[in-house]
């Protein structure tokens, strides 16, 4: 009985560490999703501040300008497929902590339920003793 309790410990300390894994790749999917949102951001600012402000512009700035604005939105879609695969990322693990955090409430109601049968069989153990045994063991002698 006793080693069925401690056998549960182990697999809750297990569950506890896989749980606690989980939840921090989770939070960095986030943070690198949220990172390259920023980025996606900021380089929708650049290249809508490319344009603004400009008074009379000569052919040759235009042009270098309008490659500049070309090359931004290029890499505006590149980091938008990528800010895609990076949410996917997030909750596949977000899925993936659920299931960690499952396995670890169901680790600590099998953890308790060992308990509860170890103490139910001391106190039956405890119960089919003689009467001045049971005296003895509990001090009322």
């Amino acid at each position: 009985m006793k080693g069925e309790v401690a056998r549960r410990q182990r697999v809750l300390r297990v569950r506890h560490v896989q749980h606690a894994m989980a939840a921090v790749e989770t939070a960095r999917a986030r943070d690198e999703a949220e990172g390259i949102a920023r980025n996606v951001e900021r380089l929708r600012n650049v290249r809508n501040d490319l344009f603004m402000g400009q008074g009379v512009a000569t052919g040759a700035n235009f042009a270098a300008m309008q490659e500049l604005a070309g090359r931004l939105e290029q890499a505006g879609r590149q980091l938008d497929g990528a800010l895609y695969d990076a949410r996917r990322k997030v909750e596949v693990k977000e899925g993936l902590s659920l299931a960690a955090n499952r396995d670890r409430e169901i680790a600590v109601k099998l953890k308790d339920r060992a308990r509860a049968d170890l103490e139910e069989w001391r106190e039956n153990k405890l119960a089919a003793l003689p009467r001045y045994r049971r005296m003895q063991r509990t001090g009322d002698v």
